[in-house]
């Protein structure tokens, strides 16, 4: 304290006081974590929303209850084509995309009165896409759009069944979200289905 107040006293003081302690610390606490990406910071989920047993559990189980009425295995609408010319730091935008699709368009459609456990799993899909709210793509999202565009079209192509495929590929696309979207993707995800 006695340093400080001598410090006051001296317009010296304060220059050597600044220039040594406030300004390091004022330059260091804008830099970003070392490997955070800050284009990016938005498309992060915490590892924890995915291991919730309960809901992991809902999620696969409705896929496979609706998987084995599903006659088409020339088709998947959940799978590495969504990928394509996609850059790695988009992937997590994408999926975003793709669940809030899946969400509106199949999942909150007559289909949640068909299957059990349709609402939680809307649900808990709809709170990671608000959690992913400020996510955004980097770059040109032509490809994006593009790989959207041919899901949308091939799910509408398939009428009822493309409805049907993608709750059959919910466990897929569970998969898929967690490995683009939590920094420590799970070992051997995107499984295949026959």
């Amino acid at each position: 304290m006695a340093y400080l107040q001598t410090l006051s006293k001296s317009f010296p003081g304060w220059v050597f006081f600044c220039c040594c302690c406030c300004i390091p610390l004022l330059l260091t606490s804008c830099l970003p974590l070392k490997g955070a990406s800050t284009a990016h910071h938005g498309c992060r989920l915490r590892k924890t929303n995915f291991q919730q047993l309960y809901i992991r559990n809902r999620t696969y189980t409705l896929a496979k209850r609706v998987h084995a009425s599903d006659k088409d295995t020339d088709n998947r609408l959940i799978g590495q084509q969504l990928y394509v010319n996609i850059k790695e730091n988009n992937r997590c935008y994408l999926m975003k995309r793709v669940v809030e699709i899946v969400v509106k368009d199949v999942l909150l459609t007559e289909v949640k009165n068909q299957y059990p456990y349709v609402e939680e799993v809307a649900q808990f899909l709809a709170s990671l896409t608000s959690e992913l709210s400020t996510c955004k793509s980097s770059g040109n999202r032509e490809h994006i759009e593009k790989n959207l565009e041919q899901m949308k079209n091939k799910m509408e192509q398939l009428g009822e069944n493309g409805k049907t495929k993608a709750i059959g590929e919910l466990d897929l696309l569970f998969d898929y979200m967690e490995n683009a979207c939590t920094d420590a993707p799970k070992k051997g995800g995107n499984k295949k289905k026959n």
